[in-house]
């Protein structure tokens, strides 16, 4: 149980709005340099953009093309950094792009990219990219489409398969030392004495409680809500009266979509990076949880940000390109495995291509707006969320006069950092061998890290846990009992979308509602009405924002 009355006790020195990657960035960076530090968002940790994105950790090879250089460099620094700090989530990628004469960019451009991508991160340690000749790429890839093909690059970025993972062990580390960090809980007023903010109102979810979050003289707060920035600012209070700050749109979001198939005929065996025959835009086509992610779009966006979903015309454009570069896929509307789509928090560019709309990140200072310890994050990538918490927490220190302490999260691990070769990786499968299979157990290791050795330890006292969720999957019921007793899920879309990618699988995960149930009402307490009432959210939140409006789903079960 939450302790609001404890909270309002206390004076922050760092309000962060927000609880996406980037926020959960921030969060970690701060409590780890001693800044007395709260998050609060409004739904479940990673909830919103962090989950939708492509799951790439890359360097942003079409940057190039307008000149980011230094976004391209900042992003490939991020890339090592992660690929050592996390290799238990993010894991080398192996990238092939096929070049033809009149669909795509010159071979000589693409190329001479490669090169500057090569120098860009001169201090990697994946291997440099190699170009392909027409002979050398149709012998590996014969399924690709050889009309007008003039070649093939292929370059390694990286991959997290589990995206919100890497937001929640953020939130998990941000914890850990010392951080409030809570979820389901919406600010509904910023309250303003002269020119600063001095206090939230805020609004438990689950009680309809409120409590107010209390700042002192020097405190920042940060508004990292991310498609939402625009909308955090319009609570602002002054007199006890509404006074929104600022009257410009920060931000100018555009839509991405994506689509999940099972492998299909032709699927290649590494990620491909291809520009769409049709309009040119470039999408990926991913090996991903068995299953193959194929994306994204970039529409301009003015709708729901709580109600977002893959259109039809987005996902028979994702259809047919995929189609006309692998002829032989012949994907359908039938093989759609799961769908969804987010926001990108872009800055508002009225007029600009969305795909011409720059991807570094900006702090917006509101002291122009008559508020001067209020900092909004417009922009941010996945990839770049750690040097995001950086130069904010940089920038907290400053502006409250006090000596900036070195950044730790540079070299400091992430809760669960394993390596392959860890003699706890032998230990585990020597221990659980009998009643774990194998494959399970680099599942877990794959997904949890070390933290898989917690997560077999339930099963040592309730050995019913180590029983598989579904025959064809290789998730075990103790993962359901973890998410809820250590990882802050509270409702059956936590575990089965954020905690967990079960509801990718079989049939949107709706039929294995009842075996998740069964283990939440076992073994944490969940009584039938909640059971009943999570799984109607459950299915409203599939219906909602992963369901093509050209399928049904059952409402009853």
């Amino acid at each position: 149980m939450r302790n609001f009355n404890e909270i309002q006790q206390a004076t922050y020195d760092l309000i962060v709005i927000g609880g996406g990657v980037n926020g959960a960035g921030v969060a970690r960076d701060a409590a780890l340099r001693g800044l007395k530090t709260i998050l609060i968002e409004k739904g479940d940790f990673a909830c919103g953009t962090s989950s939708w994105s492509t799951r790439l950790i890359h360097g942003g090879l079409r940057y190039l093309e307008y000149f980011e250089f230094p976004l391209v460099r900042e992003s490939l620094r991020e890339r090592e950094i992660l690929l050592h700090t996390a290799p238990h989530l993010v894991k080398p990628l192996l990238l092939t792009i096929p070049i033809y004469r009149e669909r795509s960019r010159p071979y000589w451009k693409i190329w001479a990219g490669m090169i500057l991508y090569d120098i860009f991160s001169a201090d990697k340690t994946l291997p440099p990219h190699r170009m392909l000749p027409p002979a050398q790429f149709k012998q590996l890839f014969p399924s690709i489409d050889s009309d007008g093909l003039t070649g093939g690059a292929q370059y390694y970025d990286g991959q997290v398969t589990y995206a919100e993972r890497l937001c929640l062990e953020n939130i998990l580390s941000a914890k850990a030392a010392g951080a409030t960090v809570l979820s389901y809980v919406k600010v509904t007023q910023l309250h303003r004495q002269n020119n600063r903010i001095s206090s939230l109102t805020c609004k438990d979810f689950w009680t309809d409680q409120e409590f107010i979050v209390n700042g002192h003289d020097k405190s920042i707060v940060i508004n990292m809500a991310g498609p939402w920035v625009d909308y955090v600012c319009q609570l602002g209070m002054k007199d006890n009266k509404e006074a929104p700050i600022g009257k410009t749109k920060k931000i100018g979001g555009t839509k991405g979509s994506h689509i999940i198939v099972n492998p299909f005929v032709g699927a290649p065996s590494t990620s491909l990076y291809v520009e769409a025959k049709s309009d040119g835009r470039p999408f990926f086509i991913v090996p991903w949880d068995g299953m193959y992610l194929i994306g994204t779009t970039d529409q301009s966006f003015k709708g729901n940000l709580d109600q977002l979903k893959a259109d039809d015309d987005e996902i028979d454009y994702l259809l047919r390109e995929t189609n006309y570069i692998i002829p032989n896929a012949q994907l359908s509307r039938k093989d759609i495995k799961f769908t969804y789509s987010g926001v990108r928090p872009l800055p508002n560019a009225e007029g600009k291509k969305p795909g011409s709309i720059t991807r570094k990140h900006i702090f917006f200072d509101h002291t122009k707006e008559g508020v001067t310890n209020l900092i909004s994050l417009i922009g941010g990538k996945l990839t770049t969320y750690r040097q995001v918490g950086e130069e904010i927490v940089d920038l907290v220190f400053k502006r409250q006069g006090k000596p900036i302490p070195p950044c730790p999260t540079e070299n400091k691990p992430l809760p669960g950092c394993i390596l392959p070769g860890d003699p706890r990786m032998q230990e585990v499968l020597t221990k659980y061998h009998d009643c774990v299979s194998s494959h399970t157990i680099d599942h877990l290791f794959s997904m949890y890290g070390s933290k898989t050795i917690d997560i077999l330890a339930l099963t040592d006292s309730e050995p019913d846990l180590a029983t598989v969720i579904a025959p064809e999957l290789p998730d075990i019921k103790a993962q359901i009992v973890y998410a809820v007793r250590n990882e802050l899920a509270y409702t059956l879309v936590d575990i089965m979308r954020r905690r967990t990618t079960l509801a990718m699988h079989s049939d949107y995960g709706i039929d294995l509602l009842p075996s998740l149930t069964e283990v939440l009402s076992l073994h944490c307490g969940w009584d039938e009405h909640k059971c009943n009432q999570e799984k109607e959210r459950y299915i409203d939140y599939i219906n909602n924002n992963c369901l093509p409006d050209f399928d049904s789903l059952k409402t009853s079960l």
